[in-house]
C-alpha cells in the first residue's frame, strides 16, 4: 500500500523526474484538467477539482510520512489536482452564459501553465506562509492559493 501511495503523490512517476519534478507535475495536472473538462458539465468539473484537492491532502500527508520529509519535491499531486483550478473562471464565465464549457486555446492553456508555475515558485503572500499547515495541508494548499491567483489573474481576460 505505501508503494501505491507513493506512486499516486509523486504523480504516477513524474515526481521522481531528478529535475523541475514540479514543472512535470504540472504537465500531468493538465492531463486532470483535460479529463475533467472532457465531462462537459462545470459542476462535475468543480465536484472533480475538489475531490481532487481533498485526495491530495490526504495522500501527501501519508507520503510526507512515509518519506519522513516535510513537503518533498517528488510529491507532485498537489500541483497536478491545483492546475484544474488555475481554469475555474475561464470555465465559469462561459458555463453560466451559454451552458457549455469552452475548450480553451493552446495560447490561453500555455499562459495559464506559466503563471502557475511562476505562482507556485515565487510562493507571493499568503502562499508561502501556508506551507507550514501540518501534513498534506501543507503540501496542498500553498499550490491551491496559487492557482487561485492564476484563476483570479485569468478573471482580467474577461473584463471588458
Amino acid at each position: 500500500m505505501k508503494s501505491f501511495i507513493l506512486f499516486v503523490a509523486q504523480g504516477f512517476g513524474a515526481g521522481r523526474i531528478p529535475f523541475a519534478p514540479g514543472t512535470f507535475g504540472s504537465l500531468v495536472g493538465l492531463l486532470w484538467f483535460y479529463l475533467l473538462l472532457r465531462t462537459g458539465n462545470f459542476w462535475v468539473y468543480l465536484a472533480g477539482t475538489f475531490a481532487g484537492l481533498a485526495l491530495s491532502v490526504w495522500l501527501c500527508g501519508k507520503a510526507e510520512r512515509i518519506l519522513n520529509q516535510t513537503d518533498p519535491g517528488s510529491i507532485v499531486l498537489d500541483e497536478i489536482t491545483a492546475m484544474p483550478l488555475c481554469f475555474v473562471v475561464a470555465l465559469a464565465m462561459p458555463w453560466f452564459k451559454r451552458g457549455e464549457l469552452p475548450t480553451p486555446t493552446w495560447f490561453f492553456t500555455t499562459i495559464i501553465f506559466i503563471l502557475f508555475r511562476i505562482m507556485d515558485v515565487a510562493k507571493p503572500w499568503p502562499i508561502r506562509r501556508s506551507q507550514k499547515l501540518p501534513g498534506g495541508w501543507g503540501v496542498t494548499i500553498d499550490d491551491g492559493l496559487a492557482a487561485v491567483y492564476v484563476a483570479a489573474l485569468s478573471a482580467l481576460a474577461f473584463l471588458k
